[in-house]
């Protein structure tokens, strides 16, 4: 067919690439020839998977001549031979083989057939047959175009091979990478799996707001809009934290929420600005009893994910087997660094922080100093699971003294593959002790930007009454990273927040 001008370039009036340009020919050919190249629908009967597993038994030379099967999916490969071809299309389930003679076709099947391109999504009807090297394929008797692609997909179809363009073209990455299929499916059975538990336990699952006038429940700085109508500033929310107190202050004694956090930091290997959390809260517990219950619902997730609580991520063996070790912070700069932090005045640890190579330009609250030196000297060492238990006071505002060690809290934060995994309470309910801890942290927001603000209407709720309380946050996108073996948290976000071209 003789090309025309408009073949030869965009919608937009640029000159195309020729792979671009030979696919909307085709395009152009199809519409010529009354051929509708983006029909509204397709009825299949099977998936891939389903004809797979229906006809397994099936014989090598074997068919069922009395079984029309349609399926449609994306053609990854097509191999001609002459005036007939195999092909292979793809579903969500998995592929399928077809085969085709072009004279068992109508006039409008063939023009189909011969003006398809690697990449087309396809509909096809017929026959399931066992091929003689044994694969089951699909005979066909009608070959129907569903979408005529323009993009040409990525050469030789194992995947991209850019590591830019596999975040920022998901799309491509998914239709070449059965690898990348299979961590996102699994990252949905894990959060599936995660409300199952909860829910199996008497869990109630909530919604708090995104959008917040006050931002709180973590120590990050927020992403900021402005609401016209009501002329307000309002915040991403950080954390749901401090509206799930509310609801146990209301008579919910055990809620949970899947959220969408954000945070504005930076950008590494286990840290995205948007990421998912899952947070609980469940009255009359404390954080030893919550503990229990964080290693449970890992170890639950590991056998249904894994089949087992020990694996290897990333080339090393790791065992969620429970019960994990459970590390105080002081007990563990004894072990890994060598000393003791107890005696040491402030001056001494904020030596001790710059003798260890720590970025602090000058003294920190004591608190802030001892678990600078605990991240410097301790967290490379965490890699079987581990709950690191008793924080300083200071930078733990929300939590409850602990009931031995006034100077510090009950709090602990699992860590696994030198990663901290979660965050828990036994949840502060003292309503003047959380007051003059909110003041405190109002007052450090002249230097400290990510402090907490004063939330009065919190205040107002912890006022009203809330009964002891075991509180639980999961980084949900770090257990994915580790369940599926997984080195970065862009591999199992869908859409990683990148750079805008």
């Amino acid at each position: 067919m003789e090309k025309t001008p408009v073949e030869d370039v965009s919608s937009h009036g640029e000159r195309e690439n020729p792979l671009r340009a030979e696919k909307r020919r085709k395009l152009h050919a199809l519409k010529a020839a009354g051929i509708d190249p983006f029909p509204h629908n397709f009825e299949r009967t099977a998936s891939a998977q389903e004809v797979h597993r229906e006809l397994e038994a099936l014989q090598a030379g074997e068919g069922k001549d009395d079984r029309m099967m349609s399926l449609a999916g994306r053609l990854m490969t097509k191999r001609p031979m002459g005036k007939a071809a195999f092909f292979n299309i793809q579903d969500q389930s998995g592929t399928i083989q077809g085969y085709l003679k072009t004279e068992e076709l109508s006039e409008a099947d063939r023009t189909a057939y011969e003006n398809l391109d690697i990449g087309d999504i396809v509909g096809i009807a017929g026959f399931p047959f066992r091929t003689k090297k044994g694969e089951i394929s699909i005979h066909c008797r009608e070959f129907k175009m569903l979408c005529k692609t323009l993009e040409p997909l990525p050469e030789k179809y194992h995947g991209l091979t850019d590591v830019e363009a596999k975040y920022r073209h998901r799309h491509l990455d998914l239709i070449t990478n059965a690898e990348s299929r299979a961590v996102f499916i699994a990252r949905s059975k894990i959060i599936a799996e995660i409300r199952s538990f909860l829910n199996a336990r008497g869990f109630l699952e909530v919604e708090t707001p995104m959008l917040q006038p006050i931002y709180g429940g973590a120590a990050a700085y927020p992403f900021s809009t402005h609401h016209r109508a009501l002329d307000m500033k309002l915040f991403l929310k950080i954390s749901p934290e401090l509206y799930l107190k509310r609801l146990i202050v209301g008579g919910f004694e055990k809620v949970y929420e899947v959220n969408k956090n954000f945070r504005n930091e930076g950008i590494d290997r286990s840290h995205n600005p948007e990421f998912t959390m899952l947070e609980w809260y469940e009255a009359y517990t404390d954080y030893l009893y919550q503990m229990k219950q964080f290693e449970e619902l890992i170890a639950h997730l590991c056998r249904t994910i894994k089949g087992t609580t020990k694996f290897v991520y990333q080339g090393k063996e790791i065992d969620f087997t429970p019960p994990w070790r459970r590390l105080t912070v002081h007990d563990g700069i004894r072990e890994f660094a060598g000393f003791e932090v107890e005696g040491m005045t402030e001056a001494m640890l904020f030596a001790k922080c710059k003798e260890m190579g720590s970025d602090l330009e000058k003294p920190a609250s004591r608190g802030e100093m001892v678990m600078e030196i605990f991240e410097l000297a301790v967290e490379p060492h965490l890699w079987q699971p581990t709950f690191v238990i008793d924080h300083p006071l200071e930078i733990s505002p929300l939590t409850k003294r602990h009931r031995k060690h006034p100077d510090l809290v009950e709090r602990f934060e699992p860590f696994a593959a030198h990663m901290e995994i979660g965050n828990a309470y036994t949840e502060l309910n003292d309503p003047e002790d959380q007051l003059a801890r909110l003041k405190e942290q109002e007052a450090k927001r002249v230097v400290d930007e990510e402090a907490q603000p004063m939330d009065e209407d919190f205040i107002h709720a912890i006022d009203t009454g809330m009964p002891p309380t075991g509180g639980v946050g999961i980084g949900v996108e770090r257990i994915v990273m580790i369940l599926t073996d997984q080195p970065s948290i862009r591999d199992i976000i869908l859409f990683p927040t990148m750079k805008f071209k």
